[in-house]
């Protein structure tokens, strides 16, 4: 099965672009405001370049200049105001207005950030880390752990970059424009049409710089994948690493990863390097074409020297600045749109694994299974073939074989981890796929073959399937898995807080912390996948007495090679090859030729040497 990595989303960038457009009608309210206060923020920095020209025309009409000053809104001062006070009237209302732009700028920032980080990037993360909840076991065999932290994490950020640095720009850039635009025609058309004449060039400058540049992010967050993937690896099997002295080698891979990150990103850098100043020159050009031309219109008296050449300018700067932000929008919409192809690959993920329309709810099942002629191919060959046989309540079942022969996938198969491709799984004689998912989860209590622990206490690891749980139920269930004795010798107890995935316990404790935490539930149905693999001899015996303990009264599904616990097992199933090739009692298959008499002698061999 292809990883979400290798397989990208069939979404083309316009698609992408019409979902991230849906997503953002979700937080229509917030973007409004932000982008409100945007358009104000433009209007008020056009009245202050206005006014900044009226002051120019002021200075000059004083100093002798022949062209009186034209106010707005053809309001004219008193003839009985001296230069001096029409001067201080326009400085004053300059800066009202900068301060008034100021504290709405401090507004729209406010406003942004918390739309983006406070409300977009905090429900996409809850969207993905629920869709994460619901997708099956296949969906997390098929990707690495990094990838899928990278997309709760990173590539969210590049998601709400769509809506703050993409959207809201591009809409306050294009009002900016025409505003713009319609300022500078207002004082003269051709001077307006010959300083916007290189406006096309960037536009194509833009679609050239977005096609070039869309293959450099997707490598980029593939190569972040690695990078990550490969930080966690060494994190967790540091122990290795230093006991084989690969300290060195391990830094030059990191070292390698970290340069091909490095060289994919100079390439990106590259091209917005180029393109950057390409974008800054064309619009200088502009200036240009104002100096030689607006020049040639100031000197003929055609517009004035304040409120039209001066003011000109500063609206063409304002004007080319939002041009040459299409350099920057274009770069946050490439970047978005790599993000959100990879947060939708995880949004859009099939749930394989759902509840029936009308499912059956059973909220205490006695323990029958029954496997019916079951097959499991999850990729390109089956891992189980034509499984068929059956469990009574109470019953033990030993499930043994080599290597790959589907003992694990036949165990997922109890609480729905998977479905199978072919058959019937039958519990209580009701096919699981008719059962309430939840409800029919709670009646299994898994113990793995190296069972995870939470940072948290003792007490919360015990009762993580029944939070509501009372101390004295958690006692119970600790002292049925042989756990009680060894808490009580912990710092603080129950309340001891573990460390990341158990640290600090030995082996044989963690397992007998998931088997309580397996009791707490009252399963009908007990699964342990080879839970005393990892243990050594010593603690074996422990591990063994609480299996024996919690498989009371339950039916109990146990992978597991060694004699002590075969022999007890009311039915071994011996698997090859994802078939059953032998079953039967202990005593039944240690006659037969095959598998298990094989392994049964050389474990008998073992123990005489």
């Amino acid at each position: 099965m292809e990883s979400l990595s290798a397989k990208p989303s069939d979404d083309t960038d316009w698609m992408l672009i019409r979902r991230l457009l849906a997503l953002s009608w979700r937080y229509r309210w917030g973007c409004l405001r932000v982008l409100a206060l945007q358009l104000v923020m433009v209007g008020l920095t056009i009245w202050g370049l206005g006014f900044g020209g009226l002051g120019i025309d002021e200075i000059s009409h004083a100093l002798g200049g022949r062209e009186k000053p034209h106010w707005p809104f053809g309001w004219t001062p008193p003839p009985t105001w001296t230069p001096w006070k029409r001067i201080a009237v326009v400085a004053l209302v300059v800066a009202v207005v900068a301060t008034v732009r100021a504290v709405i700028d401090g507004f729209n920032r406010h406003e942004a950030n918390y739309l983006v980080q406070g409300r977009i990037v905090v429900q996409m993360r809850a969207d993905i880390y629920a869709k994460l909840q619901q997708l099956s076991f296949r969906f997390y065999d098929a990707n690495a752990s990094s990838s899928i932290i990278n997309r709760v994490t990173g590539d969210v950020q590049s998601v709400r970059m769509f809506v703050d640095q993409v959207l809201i720009q591009s809409v306050t850039m294009i009002i900016s424009l025409m505003a713009y635009a319609a300022y500078m025609f207002s004082i003269h058309v051709p001077l307006t049409l010959a300083c916007l004449a290189t406006t096309p060039l960037l536009w194509m400058s833009c679609t050239r710089f977005s096609r070039i540049v869309q293959p450099g992010y997707r490598a980029n967050r593939d190569l972040t994948d690695v990078i990550i993937q490969r930080l966690a690896e060494n994190i967790r099997g540091i122990a290795v690493i230093k006991a084989f002295a690969r300290e060195e080698d391990e830094i030059r891979k990191f070292a390698a990863s970290n340069e091909r990150l490095r060289v994919e990103k100079l390439d990106v850098f590259r091209a917005v390097s180029i393109f950057m100043p390409v974008i800054g020159f064309l619009s200088q050009v502009n200036l240009v074409v104002l100096l030689g031309y607006g020049g040639y219109l100031v000197i003929h008296g055609r517009i004035p020297l304040g409120a039209g050449l001066i003011t000109f300018s500063w609206m063409l700067q304002q004007f080319s600045a939002q041009i040459a932000n299409i350099a920057a929008i274009a770069n946050s919409m490439q970047e978005s749109l790599t993000g959100a192809r990879r947060v939708f690959e995880v949004l859009d993920a099939p749930l394989e694994i759902l509840n029936a329309p009308d499912p059956m709810w059973l909220p205490r099942m006695w323990g029958r299974v029954t496997f019916d002629h079951i097959w499991f191919d999850p990729g390109t060959e089956p891992v189980l073939a034509d499984i068929t046989f059956e469990v009574q309540p109470g019953q033990c079942i030993a499930v043994v074989g080599p290597t790959g022969s589907g003992k694990s996938a036949l165990l997922s198969l109890i609480p729905r981890f998977y479905d199978p491709s072919k058959g019937r799984l039958l519990i209580d004689g009701v096919d699981i796929r008719k059962l309430e998912l939840n409800a029919a989860r709670r009646n299994v209590g898994l113990v793995f073959q190296e069972s995870f622990l939470f940072s948290t206490t003792v007490a919360a690891n015990i009762a993580f399937g029944v939070p509501g749980a009372t101390r004295e139920q958690i006692e119970k269930a600790a002292r049925i898995a042989a756990a009680h004795d060894f808490i009580m010798e912990l710092p603080k107890g129950y309340e001891t807080i573990l460390g990341e995935g158990g640290s600090g316990l030995s082996g044989g404790q963690r397992q007998r912390l998931a088997i309580a935490r397996a009791v707490l539930l009252d399963p009908a149905i007990l699964l342990l996948d080879d839970p005393t693999a990892a243990i050594d001899a010593e603690t074996e015996h422990e591990i063994v007495e609480a299996m024996q303990s919690a498989m009371l009264g339950r039916t109990t599904f146990i992978v597991a090679h060694r004699l002590s616990t075969l022999r007890n097992a009311d039915l071994v199933v011996v698997l090859d090859h994802g078939r059953i090739v032998q079953m039967g009692t202990h005593e039944e298959l240690l006659l037969r030729e095959g598998y298990y008499a094989v392994v049964a002698k050389l474990q008998t061999w073992d123990r005489a040497a």
